[in-house]
């Protein structure tokens, strides 16, 4: 809960506990709690699952107006009972927070639309060209005037498009447009004497380009681009700046079909996915040179990271598989149903690294496993491979910070969140460290124990 959610029941408490008759002085304590509610409608913003607590703070300033209405000692104990059942819902479904990046620098970001007239829009049943989202993380100096950016643009229409793929209400995340995320919307690039090497990030399927918003700021923070590549169709909704709003397409990864039929689907898919990828560094490229835009002669562009999680896995592979400008790429979940045949035997030749959620790793027979163990021994410059005990496939994404249930929503394993998030962290900006910036590691020696939580998968 935020602050001022806080203190509200606080406020409610000590009145209800309070021994009857309470002195007038007591008595103004739901007052000032209803005062409290108002101000954190200013300043925190209205969500549904404060709604139990509105109502109990209203009624019970109503009663405390009036000293013969004041409640006797049973009804105020049932009452803090009620209140105490109220203040659970709000708990469970928290206002996320973004874990605050620990880098020299502060972040700042921005959203661009991007249209790629040499390529097909291939999903959506017109004849139009392809376009996408991007969202680029970046250093930043910060000015006064400068806002906190959201989680995610548009969250008014992403939260009842992720709540419903989950399962839950379309209303069940409304409060994520409350979300703010550290870094600051639109603010400048951070001057330095060299150029920022540039990483580009791909989500999974039905995912979007600001579930790894947390990751994005912390490799900001250290000195990196960031861009996250929004692919329509394939994100579990895209809304872009003229309203126009793409939900995922099914048919694009046909859940069902025959083993042949899928994977030439998907294979189309990772291609389109991988020339999002490309026409990202183009565009990244033009912005360079172009005196006119924020980022103008601050990209180091012979040293590009790709990393992606799931099916962005496979398109980060598949990218760095058949592009040369891609220097290193890591994948989390790797999903390798869409690599192509080509590359799965080709394997790659630049720097690599892979991480596993346990819950995939050990399904041993999956189709998954049987194409990256056959990928596994092409790649020539390999990091190697790990898996973190007691993860599931979404731990490497923000999704576990939704709520201290996730592990129940399918959205976690049973490993502690945070712990998570340190050893990701570390692993992800340890490896582009290494690759983009040549500095030394030793957190990837076959016989490093720095984390109990991770297995060095053979």
């Amino acid at each position: 809960m935020r602050p001022l959610e806080i203190g509200i029941p606080l406020l409610l408490s000590a009145y209800l506990l309070f021994p009857i008759p309470r002195p007038s002085v007591v008595r103004v304590i739901p007052a000032s709690a209803l005062v409290l509610t108002l101000i954190h409608f200013i300043l925190e913003g209205y969500r549904w699952q404060m709604i139990p607590i509105y109502s109990l703070t209203l009624v019970v300033g109503l009663i405390s107006l009036n000293k013969s209405w004041d409640m006797n000692p049973l009804a105020s104990y049932l009452t803090f009972s009620l209140l105490a059942v109220s203040t659970a819902l709000p708990i469970l479904l928290p206002v996320p927070t973004i874990p605050t990046p620990n880098g020299p620098y502060q972040v700042g970001t921005r959203i661009y639309e991007l249209t790629d007239r040499s390529r097909k829009e291939i999903y959506s049943g017109k004849d139009e060209a392809r376009r996408f989202m991007i969202q680029v993380w970046y250093p930043s100096k910060v000015s006064p005037s400068d806002k906190r950016a959201p989680w995610m643009a548009g969250a008014k229409i992403f939260a009842p498009a992720i709540a419903t793929y989950i399962d839950m209400p379309s209303f069940f995340l409304d409060h994520l447009a409350l979300v703010k995320v550290p870094a600051y919307q639109d603010s400048k690039v951070a001057p330095s004497n060299t150029s920022y090497p540039v990483i580009l990030f791909s989500h999974g399927w039905n995912g979007f380009n600001a579930q790894n918003s947390g990751q994005a700021v912390q490799l900001a923070s250290h000195g990196y681009v960031v861009v996250g590549v929004q692919h329509t169709y394939g994100a579990v909704i895209t809304v872009f700046p003229d309203g126009t709003v793409a939900k995922n397409n099914p048919m694009a990864l046909p859940n069902g079909e025959p083993t042949e039929e899928y994977e030439a689907a998907a294979h189309i898919l990772s291609n389109q996915w991988a020339g999002d990828i490309g026409f990202t560094l183009d565009f990244m490229e033009s912005q360079n040179n172009n005196s006119s835009s924020p980022f103008y002669a601050t990209l180091d562009l012979t040293h590009v990271g790709v990393y992606g999680h799931s099916t962005g896995g496979g398109a980060a592979i598949e990218f760095c598989g058949t592009d040369t400008r891609c220097i290193s790429v890591l994948g989390m979940d790797p999903f390798m149903r869409p690599v192509s045949y080509e590359v799965i035997a080709n394997g790659l030749s630049q720097p690599s690294f892979f991480m596993f959620s346990q819950r995939w790793a050990d399904d041993l027979e999956s189709r998954n496993n049987e194409l990256f163990k056959e990928f596994i021994p092409n790649v020539k410059g390999s990091f190697g491979v790990i898996t973190i005990k007691g993860t599931a496939h979404y731990d490497f994404t923000d999704l576990p910070l939704l709520s201290p249930l996730a592990p129940q929503l399918g959205l976690k394993g049973s490993i502690n969140g945070r712990q998570v998030i340190t050893i990701v962290d570390d692993y992800l900006l340890s490896f582009f460290n290494a690759t983009l910036k040549g500095e030394s590691t030793n957190l990837f020696a076959g016989g490093n124990k720095r984390y109990s939580e991770v297995r060095i998968n053979p």
